[in-house]
């Protein structure tokens, strides 16, 4: 890196670097795997000629690309301090999500023309080279032109067919049109040209059992199955801690550890114990599994965990990062049971402020599992017995610490998830909402501050590790979200400055509009992902955090808890590769948990319409445009959209001033907020979106719609009404054009 920085380097080849760094040719292999690492972590790039220079002195940065359904994106590396870059559809070449990408960065762009503003704008650029592939298989449906078999992506960021040329006779009993395939990019010359591939796999027709969750894991190639060595390696671990394992460590078996988990959990990885100190102060334990002890560096274990990054909970299977032997018993912290633990122990005082933290290895013993709703029915009553006694102080405490949280700037942006249940047929039969309640935050506060406590403590060694980051939300997105919130009649000041954000936002709490600025701010925030560099948490207000809470089941907490316990040394370059994949890991897996729940619901939706019997859902109107109102479905959890040529009770027109749909006869009005009963009008499987129409009700024909959901202060600081136009008032009722 100094011969590359040098004021009179040139770019030069593998080779050539090596004669001038002084060394001879039985060191150059060592030589370009240390330039490969390099390239992984974006600290060098590699010109077209296969010279090497740093990425600043040719304006060439090297990232991932985070596509869109445009077909541009945004380019992140992984230095999280450095703006994401910008790529116009037109100049993202053949990249596809995720593909690691040299990046050619317009340096004279440093602003854009909005409305009649001059204002700032990111970094722009244009991929010269995709450096290396996320994935080199497609998932998508298998179609037929007069002359050639295509595929058509079942990712909406694919936005090429792919063309199979050699798709002949012989293949044709093993597909047929309609199945969903796997099917391999062979030749991509340029964006211009459609990509060429060949047929890997048949999964079957799209209606059969399993096949739809079978294509999400092949579309983001999951790992399925543990190879043999990795089963045979957990397996030669045992079930049960030996004497050997609990030497040299604390032992705190006695303690009331509890765990506090979903109901269907079978992976316990993190435990609480409170007890009562003189002079009103508390002492808690946080127990984390410890999965470090068993999964040692360069194991067959830690390379398989290493490459799935973390586990993926789909919706109807986990594909877990561990194996079952590992991550549902001999790590799983399961009541009455011996297990090892990584632990920090805290002195609290009654207000919550941390006197002294000190980090042990323990060996501990679960006296009871709670479900979140045993858990919240224990605080619901008076409590019996010690181990619930417990649970109302655990309970009291994490309030103040959630409190003192949110007056430090941290934002409540907690939405209530759904859970889609399925039967034994794989279809919906249950969507359940699932609250944010004090249960999940007595257990979340917890962690969090034992995530930023180990976070100061790695900052106070000076070491180096891998941390959890999040940048400041983007300010023209928030600028917009301010000016929504204005036409809602609600003042949400400089939603900049984090402080007065989070006032906004708490301001909402049983406002009907709450969960849609929740969701609005959210969507103006950048994704949370690892870095070497600490330059802390938005979000949660947090100048230092890493993860250190879920072993079991991210990679990234094990590496803290090797570099915390085990006071591992790893190498900066190491650190930023592992900070990048599983970045990348993380995202994948979560893109395919919402397309797992997404299909079933599509399915579901789909089958109303097959059997003509579509349900009628209660739908929040969250933003409405030129084409219609987006909707969110309350009931599913799921979005859609509601066109404005299918509305019958009004001819509607787009007001933006307003940011609202007014109708031209009647005066009606749709606004975000507005809530709606709709049902299913078509499904698009293949862009995984939903149409709705609006159903009447008899409580609101004949009357003039208006948005119920603002209170009376609110309507009255509402701009008035438009007029109606004297040319539309006698006019008959016209016949809507129907799509």
């Amino acid at each position: 890196m100094r011969l590359l920085g040098r004021k009179h380097y040139v770019p030069a080849g593998a080779n050539e670097i090596t004669k001038k760094l002084g060394l001879g040719q039985e060191q150059a292999r060592e030589v370009r795997r240390e330039l490969r690492g390099l390239l992984r972590s974006g600290r060098v790039v590699r010109l077209p000629d296969k010279r090497f220079a740093l990425p600043a002195e040719e304006d060439l940065t090297a990232g991932r690309i985070l596509m869109n359904r445009r077909g541009g994106g945004r380019v992140v590396t992984t230095d999280a301090s450095q703006p994401a870059i910008d790529i116009s559809p037109n100049a993202a070449g053949t990249a596809m999500h995720n593909d690691r990408v040299l990046v050619l960065v317009d340096s004279t762009v440093s602003s854009v023309q909005r409305r009649g503003q001059h204002q700032p704008a990111g970094p722009r650029g244009k991929v010269v080279e995709v450096l290396e592939r996320a994935r080199t298989q497609v998932v998508g449906t298998l179609e037929k032109s007069r002359q050639l078999w295509y595929v058509v992506p079942s990712d909406p960021r694919i936005t090429h067919d792919i063309y199979l040329p050699k798709l002949g006779q012989a293949a044709r009993p093993k597909a047929s049109r309609g199945d969903r395939v796997v099917v391999e990019i062979t030749e991509w010359p340029s964006r211009h040209n459609a990509p060429e591939g060949k047929l890997v796999e048949v999964i079957g027709s799209p209606g059969a059992p399993g096949v739809d969750v079978e294509s999400v894991i092949r579309q983001y190639e999951l790992p399925s199955r543990f190879p043999a060595k990795v089963q045979a390696e957990a397996r030669r671990l045992g079930g049960e801690v030996t004497a050997a394992d609990r030497k040299g460590r604390r032992d705190c078996r006695k303690q009331l550890v509890v765990t506090i988990d979903p109901v269907d959990a079978r992976d316990f990885d993190d435990a609480i114990s409170l007890e009562r100190l003189e002079g009103r102060r508390w002492r808690l334990w946080v127990h984390i599994a410890d999965v470090s002890h068993y999964v040692t560096p360069g194991s067959t274990l830690d390379k398989e965990a290493r490459r799935r990054g973390n586990s993926t909970y789909l919706v109807d299977r986990v594909i877990p990062m561990l194996p079952e032997a590992l991550s549902n018993e001999l790590c799983s912290l399961k009541p009455g049971a011996d297990r090892l633990a990584r632990s920090v122990e805290f002195v609290l005082t009654e207000s919550g402020r941390v006197e002294q933290a000190k980090f042990h290895s323990t060996v501990i013993c679960s006296k009871r599992r709670f479900a979140y709703e045993e858990a919240m029915a224990v605080l619901e009553r008076k409590p019996a017995g010690d181990i619930e006694q417990m649970l109302h102080n655990a309970h009291r405490l994490a309030q103040k610490l959630r409190q003192a949280r949110f007056r430090s700037g941290a934002l409540n942006l907690d939405v209530p998830e759904r859970k889609v249940l399925l039967d034994a047929n794989g279809r919906v039969s249950e969507v359940r909402r699932v609250e944010n309640d004090v249960s999940h935050q007595l257990i979340e506060e917890f962690m969090l501050l034992a995530n930023e406590t180990i976070a100061r403590e790695i900052k106070r060694r000076r070491v180096g590790a891998i941390h959890r980051v999040h940048e400041e939300p983007d300010t023209e997105k928030l600028d917009n979200l301010r000016a929504q919130a204005a036409l809602m009649g609600l003042r949400a000041g400089n939603l900049a400055d984090q402080k007065q954000a989070g006032k906004f936002l708490a301001s909402l709490n049983d406002h009907p509009l709450a969960d849609v600025f929740r969701v609005g701010y959210l969507r103006c925030m950048k994704r949370a992902c690892y870095s070497t560099e600490p330059i802390g948490h938005y979000g949660l207000a947090k100048e230092d955090y890493v993860h250190f809470t879920s072993p079991i089941r991210r990679y990234a907490d094990l590496i803290v808890h090797r570099v915390v316990y085990q006071k591992a040394k790893l190498d900066a370059t190491a650190l930023a590769t592992a900070a990048d994949h599983i970045s990348v890991t993380e995202r994948n897996s979560a893109d395919a948990e919402l397309d797992s729940k997404l299909i079933k619901l599509l399915s579901h939706l789909q089958r109303q319409l097959d059997r003509r019997k579509p349900e009628t859902y209660t739908a929040m109107v969250t933003e409405v445009r030129s084409i219609g109102a987006m909707v969110d479905i309350t009931e599913l959890g799921l979005k859609g959209l509601v066109k404005r040529l299918s509305l019958s009770d009004d001819h509607y027109r787009f007001v933006p001033e307003r940011g609202r749909l007014v109708g031209r006869l009647r005066g009606n009005e749709i606004a975000p907020g507005d809530q709606l009963k709709v049902q299913v009008e078509g499904i698009n499987l293949q862009k995984k979106q939903a149409d709705f129409r609006v159903i009447k009700t008899k409580a609101a024909k004949g009357k003039k719609k208006k948005s119920r959901s603002l209170s009376k202060s609110q309507r009255a600081a509402k701009p008035k009404k438009f007029p109606k136009r004297k040319d539309t008032q006698k006019q008959p009722k016209s016949k809507r054009r129907r799509k």
